[in-house]
C-alpha cells in the first residue's frame, strides 16, 4: 500500500501532519515535523521511518474520518429509477422481476460503478447485500475500498430452495477463507417476510459457528408488523427474530423503524446495531419516525447508510446526515434533536463498531480511512463551526481525495479507471434491457 503523507492538513481546528503507513495512521504530530524527530515514541518511529511513497499537500484542505455506509445493496446502482412511485410490496415485486436477469457481470459492474460513487462522496467501507457474492467481492478489491460482502438467504418459503441456498452458503464460507482482509464476508437474512422459519435459524447458526456477521432487514414498514403479528401470535418482527435467538451484537438491522417501546428494549438489551436509511424511507414512504434516541439509550448502536440506489437513487452518505438530522428535528419539533457530533459518529465510527472494524476517527492506530476535504468554497467561508458547514451547506464534491484502508483511491477528484467503470456499467445495462 506504500507509506503517505499528509502534510499540513487541519484536523479539529488544528494544523498537522499525518503519517499513513501499513493500513494504519502511523502518526499525527504538528504540521512542518516531518521528518521524523528524535523524541517520538520507538513504535512511532519504527512505522514513520523512510521517505513517503505519495506526499500531499493539503494547505486548506480538512481530514476527515471516511464514511461507513452500514446498509447498502451495492450493484443496484444499475438499477436506479427502476421502479418510481411505488410502495414497498409493489416495488419489491418489479424489482425481483429485474433480478431474475443478472449475473455476475452484471453485479461485478455494478458493484464497481456504486464504488466509485461512493468513493466520490466519502465513503470507504460499505456493508452490502446482494446476489453473486464472488463477484461483489472482486469488485470490490478491484475498487480499493473496503467492504462486508454476504451470501444472501432468501428462499420465498420455498424448502428447495432453501435447501440450495444452505449448501451455497456452506461453499461461500469455504471460498471466502481466502478473501484478503480488505474485504469481509458475513450472512444476510433478508427478511422475515421471504424467509423460512427453519432458514432463518440455521443462517443464523452458520453465521456464528463461522464467526460472521448477520446483516438482516427489520421492520421497515408498518405492513410487516401487522402481517408478523397476524402470522406470529402476536409477535412483531423484533420480538419474533428474538424468540429464534437471532438478535445480538453481531445483528445489523436495516431499517429497525416501526418499533414499540419493548422492541427498543430487545434491540438494546441485546446490543443491536440498527441502521437508519432515512432517504430510502422517506421515497418508499415507509416511514420516519426512527427512534435514535430511544436506542441509543437503550444500549443498541445506532448507525446510518444509503440502502440501494433503487429505493435511494445515490450512495451520498453526507446527504443522508443531513435528511436524517432535520427529519428528526421535524417530527420530535425539538431543534436540539441528534446532534451533529452524534449524527457524524452514527455515519463513522459506530458503522465501524458494527462491522468489527477500528475506523470512524482520525487517531494514532486506526485504521487509516481519511476523507481529505476541500474547504475553498462558499460552503466553508462562514465562521460557524466546520461540522455545521460540512454537513448543513457543503454537498459531497467537497470530498477532494480518499484514503480507504491505507489506500489512495480519490486524488484531486480523480479514481482511476472511471472511464472503465462507467463503460462496463453501461454495457451492462444493454445486455440487461435486451432481456426485458
Amino acid at each position: 500500500m506504500g507509506k503517505i503523507f499528509l502534510k499540513d492538513i487541519t484536523l479539529d481546528g488544528r494544523q498537522v501532519d499525518i503519517v499513513v503507513d501499513e493500513g494504519v495512521i502511523a502518526a499525527i504530530r504538528p504540521a512542518g515535523g516531518w521528518p521524523v524527530k528524535p523524541a517520538m515514541t520507538e513504535g512511532a518511529l519504527a512505522m514513520t521511518e523512510g521517505a513517503p511513497d505519495v506526499t500531499i499537500d493539503c494547505a486548506g484542505k480538512t481530514a476527515m474520518p471516511g464514511f461507513v455506509n452500514t446498509h447498502t445493496h451495492a450493484a443496484m446502482s444499475l438499477m436506479r429509477g427502476v421502479g418510481e412511485d411505488m410502495v414497498l410490496k409493489d416495488w419489491l415485486d418489479h424489482v425481483w422481476s429485474i433480478e431474475k436477469n443478472l449475473d455476475n457481470d452484471f453485479v461485478y459492474w455494478g458493484t464497481r460503478v456504486a464504488a466509485l460513487e461512493m468513493a466520490m462522496t466519502g465513503t470507504t467501507v460499505f456493508n452490502d447485500m446482494y446476489w453473486y457474492p464472488s463477484a461483489a467481492k472482486k469488485a470490490t478489491s478491484d475498487s480499493g475500498l473496503r467492504g462486508v460482502i454476504s451470501y444472501v438467504f432468501l428462499d420465498g418459503f420455498n424448502k428447495e430452495t432453501a435447501e440450495r441456498q444452505k449448501d451455497e452458503c456452506e461453499a461461500f464460507i469455504e471460498e471466502a477463507k481466502s478473501w484478503e482482509d480488505r474485504v469481509i464476508p458475513s450472512i444476510s437474512i433478508h427478511s422475515i417476510y421471504t424467509v423460512r422459519e427453519e432458514a432463518i435459524i440455521r443462517a443464523a447458526e452458520l453465521a456464528r459457528r463461522n464467526g460472521l456477521r448477520i446483516h438482516i432487514h427489520l421492520a421497515e414498514t408498518e405492513a410487516e408488523v401487522t402481517d408478523c403479528k397476524a402470522a406470529h401470535g402476536g409477535l412483531t418482527p423484533t420480538e419474533y427474530f428474538d424468540s429464534l435467538g437471532v438478535l445480538g451484537p453481531d445483528v445489523i438491522a436495516a431499517h429497525s423503524l416501526w418499533l414499540s417501546e419493548k422492541d427498543v428494549e430487545i434491540l438494546g438489551r441485546r446490543g443491536v446495531n440498527c441502521v437508519h436509511n432515512i432517504n430510502s424511507n422517506l421515497k418508499l414512504a415507509s416511514g420516519y419516525r426512527f427512534l435514535w434516541k430511544e436506542l441509543r439509550d437503550a444500549g443498541a448502536n445506532v448507525c446510518l447508510g444509503t440502502d440501494g440506489c433503487a429505493s435511494s437513487n445515490n450512495l451520498d452518505m453526507l446527504e443522508a446526515m443531513k435528511t436524517a438530522a432535520i427529519v428528526e428535528k421535524a417530527w420530535r419539533k425539538d431543534p436540539t434533536a441528534l446532534p451533529i457530533q452524534e449524527l457524524l459518529d452514527m455515519a463513522t465510527v459506530n458503522g465501524g463498531k458494527a462491522l468489527g472494524l477500528k475506523t470512524g476517527k482520525i487517531q494514532e492506530g486506526w485504521d487509516a480511512d481519511i476523507q481529505i476535504v476541500d474547504t475553498d468554497s462558499t460552503f466553508f467561508l462562514s465562521p460557524a463551526p466546520f461540522l455545521a458547514n460540512y454537513v448543513y451547506s457543503a454537498h459531497s464534491d467537497c470530498v477532494n481525495s480518499l484514503i480507504a484502508g491505507g489506500r489512495l483511491v480519490m486524488r484531486d477528484r480523480i479514481v482511476g479507471g472511471s472511464k472503465e467503470v462507467l463503460e462496463g456499467g453501461r454495457s451492462q445495462l444493454k445486455q440487461i434491457n435486451k432481456t426485458k
